[in-house]
Parts: C-alpha cells; sequence; structure tokens
C-alpha cells in the first residue's frame, strides 16, 4: 500500500521503503538511464563504450571493438590497462567487483587515475550490470584472463555446458567471491572485455541495439579523440557487417563532416585553457570521511568554427567525449564570446557596411545564420544535470570558453593578413544580411498584421492567376518578358495555368546577401506569388501552386535566366525542387510545313534540337515528301503563334516538361558545387570550368 493510500493516523515508519544497493536501480531505471525504450537500451552500450573512451584519452588505448551478437547481447573489448583485480582496501573485494556491483564507486573521483573521463558519478557499469540478464566480464592484466560473470548485478558462476545464454543454470556466490583464472596472456597484453544481455524485465522484449546509430556515435567519438580506432561489427544479420573508424584531424575534421554547404570561412580551430577554483568534497584518509577541499582546475578548450553560405545553424558541444547534446555552461560561454565579438566588430565597421540605426544590432540567430561548430572542453570532475549527462552544469566553465574564443576571434578580426582580412569581411558582410533579412521580415509582418480583412490582394499586379482554388492541380509559368506573356495569355487554360512574367535576367542570389534578395523586386515578387516564404520559413504545404514551370526562350539567354531562376529555387525555395515541383518547359526550335501529298493534308512537325531536325528532313526525305522552304526558326516564344505555343509547350496533352530534381543527399551535396561553381562569387574556378569545357563548343550552334 503507498502512503497516499494509508490513513494519516495509521502512516508511520513502517511505511516507508530503503532500497539498497543496485536494487533501486531496478526500480527507477529510468533515473538513471533516462528510459527504458531503444534510447535507454543504447545508453547502457554507451556506458561501456565510454569507460573504453576513458582509457584511450589517457594514452593507455588505442583500439576499441563494439560487437553486436545475434542473441540480443553487446559485447566491447578495448586494449587499455584493464580494470583492477587486486582487493580494494577497506572493502574486501576485487576492483572488478567493485565497479560492476558498487554505485558511486570506480577511479574517477579524483584518486589521480583519470585527469579528465566521461565516467563521473561512478555508476555507469554497475547500472548496466543491474539492468543485464546477464553481464561477463574478462580482464587482461598480470600475465592472466581474469573472469567474472553477473546475473542481474549478482556476482555467481554461469554453467555453460551447452551454450552460452543468460538462462544457463546460475550459482550465485554465497559466503565470498571470487575471480576466476581462465587463460594466460602475455606480460604486456591488457585490456578489459565487457559483454551484456539486456534485461527484457526491464526493457521490451522487442527492443533492439540500432547499428546506424552505434556507428554514428563511434563515427563522433572518433573524430574527437584524434589516433583512436573504433571497430564495428553487427553479426545479426544474414551477412556480417563491419565498420571502422579513425580520424587524426580531430575537431576540424568533424566540423567539416559536418558542414552542409559551401564555405564563407575556413574552417577555425580554437585552442587555449583557462584555471578556476571550486570547493568539492575530498576524502580525508586519516578520518575517512568527506571534508570541504578548495581545489584549481584547469580546463582545455578545443573548438572547430566555420561559417558557409546556407542558412542552418550545427553546434555540437561535447565534455569529456561525452555529447551534451542540450548544451550547457560551456556552450552558453562560446555563444557569447562569438556574439559579442562579432557585434562589436559590426559596431566597429558599421560605416563600411551600411549598417544604421534603424537596422538595430545583430542577435544570437543572425550570427549563427550558416554555422557549424564542434565545441569541446575537458577538465577533472565536471558537474552535470543527471546521469545522462545531457547538459553541463559547472558554472566556471562558462567565463573560461568565452575567454579563450573572445581571445582567439578578436586577435583573428585585427589580423592583418589578407586571408584573414577577406574571410572577416565576408561574414561580417554574411551576418549583417541576415540582420537586415530579419528586420525585414519583422516589418513586413507587423505591416500584414495591420492590413485589414477586406483589402485587395498584395498579389503583384502583372500576375495572370488561374481560376481553380485546388492548388495541387494549379501550375505557374513563369515567362520572359511581356511579349511571350501576350502569348501565353491566350494559349493557356485560364482554369488552371497561371501567367508570371519578369524582365529579363533577375539578380543572381548565390553571390547576394539574403537583404539583397528580399530588396530585388523580381526575387521579392516570385516569392510573394508562391506564396510559401523563403529560407528556413519556407512552408511547401502553403504554396499556391502545384506546378511551377520556367518557360524561358529557347536561347542562351533564355538558358541563363532559367539557371538564374533554378538558383533562387535552390537557395530559398528548395522543398519545392526537393519535392519534384519545379519544372523546365521545352518549347520547340523548328517548325517545319510538310506539303501534302494525295488525299493527305499538309501537317506541321516541331522539332527541338539541331539533330532532331536533321533526322526528321531525312526522314521526309526517304518517304518522298516535301516541306516549305525556309523552315521557320524560333528565336523566341514571341514569335509563337498562341495555338502553336499551347499545342507544344502549354497543352498538358502534347506537352514535354523537365522535373528538377534531388535524388539524394548526395546529388543535394552536387547541387550545391555546382550552384557554387556557375554561379558565385568566386571567378578562377568559373573561369578554368569554361576553359576546359571550350573545346566541346560547337560554332554552329551559336546563335549570332
Amino acid at each position: 500500500m503507498s502512503p497516499a493510500a494509508v490513513p494519516a493516523s495509521d502512516y508511520s515508519a513502517r511505511h516507508l521503503s530503503v532500497l539498497e544497493g543496485l536494487e533501486a536501480v531496478r526500480k527507477r531505471p529510468g533515473m538513471y538511464i533516462g528510459s527504458t525504450d531503444h534510447r535507454g537500451l543504447m545508453h547502457c552500450l554507451w556506458e561501456i563504450i565510454d569507460n573504453a573512451v576513458d582509457e584511450a584519452l589517457e594514452g593507455h588505448c588505442d583500439t576499441i571493438d563494439v560487437r553486436l551478437h545475434p542473441d540480443h547481447s553487446a559485447s566491447v573489448s578495448d586494449n587499455g590497462r584493464g580494470i583492477p583485480v587486486d582487493e580494494v582496501p577497506g572493502v574486501g573485494l576485487s576492483g572488478v567487483e567493485v565497479v560492476f556491483t558498487k554505485l558511486h564507486a570506480g577511479g574517477k573521483f579524483g584518486g589521480g587515475s583519470y585527469a579528465a573521463s566521461g565516467g563521473l558519478h561512478g555508476v555507469g557499469a554497475s547500472v548496466v550490470n543491474a539492468l543485464s540478464a546477464r553481464m561477463d566480464v574478462e580482464v587482461d592484466r598480470g600475465s592472466k584472463t581474469w573472469q567474472m560473470c553477473f546475473r542481474r548485478g549478482e556476482p555467481g558462476e554461469f554453467d555453460d555446458t551447452r551454450q552460452r545464454t543468460p538462462n544457463s543454470p546460475f550459482t550465485p556466490f554465497t559466503d565470498s567471491s571470487r575471480l576466476r583464472t581462465v587463460a594466460k596472456v602475455k606480460k604486456a597484453t591488457t585490456g578489459t572485455r565487457v559483454r551484456f544481455w539486456a534485461d527484457f524485465q526491464i526493457f521490451p522484449a522487442d527492443e533492439g541495439f540500432s547499428w546506424e546509430t552505434l556507428l554514428a556515435r563511434a563515427r563522433q567519438t572518433a573524430f574527437l579523440v584524434p589516433g583512436l580506432t573504433i571497430n564495428c561489427w553487427d553479426e545479426r544479420g544474414d551477412t556480417e557487417a563491419h565498420e571502422s573508424f579513425r580520424f587524426d584531424g580531430g575537431v576540424v575534421d568533424f566540423a567539416n563532416w559536418l558542414a552542409p554547404d559551401g564555405p564563407v570561412t575556413d574552417t577555425w580551430r580554437i585552442t587555449g585553457q583557462g584555471s578556476y577554483t571550486e570547493t568539492v568534497q575530498a576524502l580525508d584518509p586519516d578520518t575517512g570521511h568527506l571534508t570541504p577541499t578548495e581545489v584549481e582546475r584547469t580546463c582545455e578548450v578545443d573548438c572547430a568554427l566555420r561559417w558557409g553560405i546556407g542558412y542552418e545553424t550545427n553546434v555540437q558541444s561535447f565534455v569529456n567525449i561525452i555529447a551534451t547534446p542540450k548544451g550547457g555552461t560551456h556552450v552558453a560561454g562560446f555563444e557569447q564570446a562569438v556574439l559579442k565579438v562579432l557585434r562589436a566588430q559590426i559596431d566597429k565597421n558599421a560605416r563600411k557596411l551600411k549598417v544604421g540605426a534603424k537596422d538595430g544590432r545583430p542577435e544570437k540567430e543572425d550570427v549563427q545564420a550558416g554555422m557549424t561548430a564542434v565545441v569541446t572542453v575537458r577538465f577533472p570532475e565536471p558537474q552535470f544535470e543527471g546521469q545522462t549527462k545531457e547538459v553541463l552544469g559547472t558554472p566556471q566553465v562558462r567565463a573560461v570558453v568565452a575567454r579563450v574564443v573572445s581571445d582567439w576571434l578578436a586577435a583573428k578580426f585585427s589580423s592583418s593578413k589578407r586571408d584573414d582580412k577577406q574571410q572577416t569581411s565576408l561574414l561580417m558582410e554574411k551576418v549583417v544580411g541576415e540582420m537586415k533579412a530579419r528586420v525585414s521580415a519583422r516589418i513586413h509582418k507587423e505591416i500584414s498584421r495591420k492590413k485589414n480583412a477586406l483589402e485587395t490582394s498584395s498579389l503583384p499586379a502583372k500576375l495572370a492567376d488561374c481560376r481553380m482554388e485546388d492548388a495541387w492541380n494549379t501550375e505557374l509559368f513563369i515567362v520572359e518578358g511581356d511579349s511571350a506573356l501576350g502569348t501565353a495569355k491566350a494559349a493557356r487554360n485560364s482554369q488552371y495555368q497561371a501567367l508570371f512574367p519578369i524582365r529579363g535576367k533577375i539578380l543572381n542570389v548565390q553571390k547576394s546577401s539574403t537583404a539583397d534578395m528580399l530588396a530585388n523586386a523580381e526575387c521579392a515578387n516570385i516569392i510573394q506569388v508562391i506564396g510559401a516564404g523563403s529560407g528556413r520559413t519556407f512552408d511547401l504545404d502553403s504554396a499556391r501552386y502545384g506546378k511551377v514551370i520556367l518557360m524561358t526562350d529557347a536561347d542562351v539567354d533564355g538558358a541563363h535566366i532559367r539557371t538564374l531562376l533554378l538558383t533562387l529555387f535552390f537557395r530559398y525555395m528548395r522543398p519545392m525542387v526537393e519535392a519534384g515541383r519545379v519544372y523546365a518547359a521545352v518549347p520547340p526550335l523548328h517548325r517545319i510545313e510538310v506539303a501534302g501529298k494525295g488525299r493527305r493534308a499538309r501537317e506541321f512537325v516541331y522539332t527541338y534540337s539541331e539533330e532532331e531536325l536533321h533526322r526528321t528532313l531525312a526522314s521526309l526525305r526517304k518517304s518522298g515528301r516535301t516541306w516549305k522552304e525556309p523552315i521557320q526558326r524560333y528565336k523566341g516564344l514571341g514569335e509563337m503563334d498562341a495555338d502553336q505555343l499551347a499545342e507544344t509547350t502549354m497543352d498538358r496533352a502534347h506537352r514535354s516538361l523537365r522535373r528538377i530534381t534531388l535524388a539524394d543527399e548526395e546529388a543535394l551535396r552536387r547541387a550545391e558545387d555546382v550552384f557554387e561553381l556557375l554561379m558565385g562569387s568566386v571567378v578562377g574556378p568559373r573561369r578554368d570550368f569554361i576553359v576546359e569545357g571550350s573545346a566541346a563548343l560547337d560554332r554552329e550552334r551559336i546563335d549570332a
């Protein structure tokens, strides 16, 4: 009966329960591993892996092997020093048994074994043991291999005569525990191997270890510990899967791997350290009690930072190689320093950057737009919020990180090197552009809110809209010039086809800021007509049309305009492209008037390339048919009659369209590179591309 169900007059101390040792873990597992679903199961694996990583951080381990076995177990082995097998003074148990059965026990409480580690509370291995149906631990140390087995946290021996499973007959130790010697090894061979079977009394039976999540964590750890090799095996499928990770570039390689876009700056590495003092409870060897002691700590800071041409922000943070996905004081110090330095530099260069009082000051989201950063700190005994270690709570670290990052960035912005000046200038322009775009968006939002519900639509006057309200079945044709608009109006089906003309070549948004794009009338009108916003606020479901079709002339200028339009969609309305809702119309190049023969009336044949024209003429000649000379060559959409344009380019029954797609992530990266090459601000690579491709140019195709 719970205390709440006991009458107040009968409620006394006998109704209170005291859970000892690992009983508390099994009763309230969520307190230690966060949850008992897939995330909690993976957290158990991380606890064992992190113990091996701590050995690598101290320089005693360079290889970690992780295996997912077909019997729902996982094993982790390392070539570190090996868990101590001798008796722990004052406890009467071996080091292995203490580590795996006693909460808040281990070598990371200031004893000098670890300068900085991820295991801090002394509960990781023992919690995993408590939540495992079976755990086997083997230690190579002192020329021997020592073994101890546990069942739901209790040490004992399994009879594995038939098979090694959690259901094998088990005999718990009663009078005393003992480590078994199971093999001999070379004197220099050391290491630890842990294999555990998750307890289905705690975890759902249908939950399993995630191979993809394991690979992501292993890759991340290999980035953060240069020189460490992590081998992963998955033996659960028909064929064994294997991946191996090792990176020697550290956080710089990590940031470059995370970056989703082309660079505005190089990847900057910021390193440094700072000291602080804190009062901790230390064990007095004379009295055996904890006493308050003031100690001096050293915090090492290692960050990688870069800005790209996009607007997504990706900040990954770590404390002693442990990921802190919800941040903490180290991330707060980093963000504070970056914002402070960039604000100061933009204020200093306000005149050059054309920043006025009406623009305000850069905010956090302006500075972090397009930023990719890896923030790592290492120091002894960090304070986390909870055993899952998702948030760092040590308050002194904020000032240390802020000081290191501020000093480094200030030196970077004051550097006289040409390359540094160019990068910092581009960065300030990007931040100012984001700031102005944010201010413009806020003003636009305020104006929109003030509009009267009865006010007429604010859509551009040149838009020839369609009548259908079902957006999915409608089409928007973006046409080149008013002459093409006139013909297209007569050729379209106004029920579901809308037209919007643009005046020549729009702004190249690849080498323009967001503010410049919004200030450009053509770009702003296109975004307004689509009606789904732009950039990170783009909402695909709000798009006013199911298809957007770029209908430009079939010449060099038309191709250039189409490329500029595609650049606008790729940079600011990418979900439209990813969803396959952006198309390019395919107008014909030639119109052949074939003379009638016998009872056959004359007919018209359209061709879309020079090669197709020659093939068609050869076929007509072979069949004995003649055609009217000269063959009509269309120089633009304005030269076509409405019925010709409808039949060849706009009528759903006869037209051809090219769909613009991004098939996968690799295609997206290639598209980013191509857009930056052809439309970006760096001239040299584009010039080399043109020179290399000039040999393939057919002079006869130049319409001049």
